[in-house]
């Protein structure tokens, strides 16, 4: 089983000059450790819940990996998850693709249909039906797959028109791989077996899991794509180092259900639960499986 670490919150420490060098250090501890993935999220607000609220700080996503890829070696960066809404999709596939070639290939692009209305409407962004985000994701998911092809001609959507796709320099390698995130069983699940590399569901348990991953495989076998071909990664939103034992027995029942990387979140200084996860967790899960 590989750990990704989800970099989620940057309130600690308070002095705002500190999130840049603790940034970097949990990074690095966590490259050096064997952390396979590094996310971070793309809101612009902090999300609103029961451990934060919409004023505390939040750093733009894409530049913020361009800083983490600058410090790091060897683990694969991503948003969980870009928000379809927030940048043009041919902008996009070229932010993708720099941050492709800056890390020399480890950039993954994981999206979403986008949800957080009161940064939307806060910050100006459009905020269209969810009908309309999900036609717009499947553009954007098309529109990031020809850039990253050899076929620069135009693209004729019903949301978006492009005159060229040129993306020069081109990726590192084939391509960025595609994660798609979310649980949605009639829209998102059919576009990870149309077009993804990877899947991102809750860490709800393992029924739930268990339901959304045939719902899955239903899906597959109606586009013709190999079940198995698409990774199947989970977000676990619970305690990890307060528990331990139960953290890892969960994380070998999602690796029966399949299941190859677990994300998990700070819940502390994100220095210190690096380095306790570099210690305590990672050599653990890397037996999983």
């Amino acid at each position: 089983m590989k750990i990704g670490l989800h970099y989620w919150n940057y309130s600690q420490p308070a002095d705002p000059a500190l999130i840049a060098p603790t940034l970097a250090e949990s990074a690095r501890i966590a490259d050096r450790s064997g952390v396979a993935s590094f996310t971070v999220m793309d809101h612009y607000f902090q999300m609103e819940t029961p451990r934060s609220t919409a004023d505390e700080p939040m750093l733009e996503g894409y530049t913020t990996l361009g800083y983490v890829a600058a410090v790091t070696e060897r683990m694969t960066l991503g948003l969980m998850v870009t928000g379809v809404m927030y940048r043009h999709p041919g902008l996009l596939a070229k932010i993708v693709t720099t941050l492709d070639v800056l890390s020399g290939g480890r950039a993954r692009l994981g999206i979403g249909a986008s949800w957080y209305e009161r940064e939307q409407y806060g910050l100006g962004v459009p905020v269209v039906p969810v009908a309309e985000r999900f036609e717009r994701l499947e553009e954007t998911l098309f529109i990031c797959l020809q850039m990253w092809s050899d076929d620069n001609g135009p693209f004729r959507g019903r949301h978006y028109q492009l005159a060229e796709t040129l993306c020069v320099p081109e990726p590192i390698g084939e391509r960025p791989s595609i994660m798609i995130g979310g649980g949605g069983e009639r829209k998102t699940l059919r576009l990870v077996a149309r077009y993804a590399d990877a899947c991102n569901l809750f860490a709800t348990g393992r029924e739930e899991v268990t339901h959304k991953l045939d719902v899955l495989r239903a899906h597959c076998e109606m586009e013709g794509r190999d079940y198995d071909a698409i990774e199947k990664t989970v977000m676990y939103n619970g305690p990890v180092l307060d528990s331990p034992n139960r953290f890892l027995a969960d994380a070998e029942t999602y690796a029966r259900l399949g299941v190859g990387e677990i994300q998990v979140l700070p819940d502390r200084h994100p220095v210190s639960f690096t380095q306790q996860i570099a210690e305590h967790i990672v050599p653990r899960a890397a037996t999983i499986g």
